[in-house]
């Protein structure tokens, strides 16, 4: 038994002392074998094979399943590193819901300056015939949008970016934490994610922004997340809006995504730019 307990306690000592991108990857495993228990039977259900690509009705379980277990990994994590899961940036006080609103409201008028200047260039039209539908999905996406936002917020933005901290510049670490973030979007598609690699790495910069400015907080960049998201598939859902072909579609977004184009990426650009004069002195001329 004291030989089960010193290989426990040496096992316990070796990953705390690990480097930091060992210990990401151990997170990361530990979320993904957690996972696979639930993801099988609910692949077979859904008769869905890896060779071929994910419908919408398809995805949305298998990450639910994913979600799901996400807190019991995150407390995991704080357990062993002997830190308060706040530390990830999530405390529940009034501070948190005013940025939260606050990013839900820059996200959504974002996207409404986005669509507003390709509607006005004749670049994409509105379906106007079609926005009855947008009533019944209203609450249901928002609640959604707020559940994937806080989980990958909570993931990326707090877990992740604390450990880079440790090992690497603010700067470096928020750009390995959205490298990552962008990346591990190809295990759901790849097709279609690969034209959007560039504007995922430039919303993870932005989101890492929003919890810099929000002093540490990650309501801001949960806020944020979420509108994009809640904005972003009302608009798809609903098919309230459809492209002309007039605009390049290297502008407008391959395949009608907006972070495969340039729109999307001035988009962000623009948050980022509004962040960027909100962030504090010493945050920005530190490399």
């Amino acid at each position: 038994m004291a030989i089960l307990d010193q290989a426990t306690n040496g096992s316990f000592v070796s990953l705390m002392t690990s480097t930091t991108l060992f210990k990401v990857g151990t997170f990361f495993l530990a979320w993904a074998v957690l996972w696979l228990p639930l993801a099988l039977p609910i692949a077979m259900v859904l008769k869905w094979r890896p060779n071929k690509p994910l419908a919408p009705d398809q995805k949305l379980p298998l990450l639910a399943a994913l979600y799901l277990i996400a807190p019991l990994i995150l407390w995991g994590a704080s357990q062993l590193e002997g830190v308060p899961f706040s530390d990830y940036g999530l405390e529940w006080k009034l501070s948190v819901l005013g940025s939260l609103g606050l990013g839900l409201g820059v996200g959504i008028l974002s996207l409404i300056i986005v669509f507003t200047g390709q509607l006005l260039l004749g670049w994409v039209r509105w379906n106007y015939e079609n926005w009855q539908r947008l009533g019944p999905i209203l609450l249901p996406v928002m609640l959604l949008g707020l559940w994937i936002g806080l989980t990958e917020e909570l993931v990326f933005r707090g877990f992740l970016v604390n450990q880079l901290q440790q090992d690497y510049s603010i700067w470096v670490g928020a750009a390995i934490s959205s490298g990552i973030f962008a990346l591990l979007h190809l295990v759901w598609e790849q097709k279609d994610t690969i034209p959007q690699l560039p504007g995922l790495w430039l919303m993870g910069m932005v989101l890492v922004l929003a919890r810099w400015v929000d002093g540490g907080s990650l309501g801001l960049a949960w806020g944020l997340h979420a509108g994009w998201i809640w904005g972003l598939t009302c608009l798809d859902s609903a098919e309230l809006i459809a492209y002309t072909g007039i605009g390049p579609i290297w502008i407008t977004g391959l395949g009608g995504k907006p972070l495969a184009g340039i729109v999307g990426l001035l988009c962000l650009l623009e948050v980022g730019a509004l962040l960027l004069l909100m962030l504090p002195d010493q945050l920005i001329n530190i490399r």
